[in-house]
């Protein structure tokens, strides 16, 4: 089997002396799509943060394309090829929507990600590209953030929340954008509690309750009543 391009392995997190992750341990292979649901407070945000670097973590706990990386720093771990997509997009509201995008690009790694391809990819962006980042609906503000991802060239994502306060149709026009970032080779982690659009969307899910993970399989395989007594921990 070949190595995984992220491999998670007994990882705890905590916040001053609250543990929000208790050896939790995932796996993620190349050009794959794994979803990471839960309820409020499973530790599905905390998982996504000590990937990207946010979070103290033991080296050996996270490691991408075979390098120790747990602990950061954040603009390391960005360097090598895992972007963040946060909860709440992020933006910086003083910025244009193509200075927010661009600001993505600062660290020069090369892929397909440029600022034409983006706009290809999200027509709308290139229509409001001169507008501030809060001129901007809720949907659009969250293509600007995975724009400006996307714009780092990376071949890891991390997608936190990416449907949390949007409309269902605005969900189904972002999520139909997923096959187009995949197809240049990208593997992508996808944090929801849409667990219908979660199932839909990912090769592979992980269940986190309470900070462990609850239950982990192939999208197709996990039976509703096995995700329903692992999200509520019945």
């Amino acid at each position: 089997m070949p190595e995984p391009l992220l491999a998670v392995e007994r990882l705890d997190a905590f916040y001053g002396d609250f543990q929000a992750l208790f050896s939790v341990s995932m796996t993620v292979a190349a050009g794959q799509t794994v979803a990471v649901i839960g309820a409020n407070g499973a530790g599905k945000s905390t998982l996504l943060r000590s990937i990207a670097g946010l979070m103290g973590a033991r080296a050996e706990a996270i490691r991408f394309d075979g390098a120790a990386i747990g602990g950061g720093p954040a603009y390391k771990t960005v360097a090598r090829g895992i972007a963040l997509v946060p909860e709440g997009r992020r933006l910086f509201p003083s910025l244009t929507v193509e200075e927010n995008l661009m600001i993505g690009g600062q660290l020069g790694r090369p892929g397909p990600w440029t600022l034409a391809r983006v706009y290809e990819l999200f027509p709308v962006l290139a229509e409001r590209c001169q507008l501030p980042s809060t001129a901007l609906s809720g949907g659009q503000q969250q293509m600007v953030a995975i724009g400006r991802a996307l714009m780092s060239n990376p071949r890891l994502i991390l997608c936190d929340e990416i449907s949390l306060g949007l409309a269902p149709i605005v969900v189904r026009d972002i999520y139909a954008r997923l096959p187009s970032i995949l197809a240049e080779g990208a593997a992508v982690v996808i944090v929801e509690q849409d667990i219908v659009q979660a199932l839909a969307a990912s090769n592979h899910v992980y269940c986190l309750q309470e900070g462990r993970v609850a239950l982990s399989g192939a999208a197709g395989t996990l039976t509703r009543d096995a995700i329903s007594a692992a999200y509520f921990g019945v």
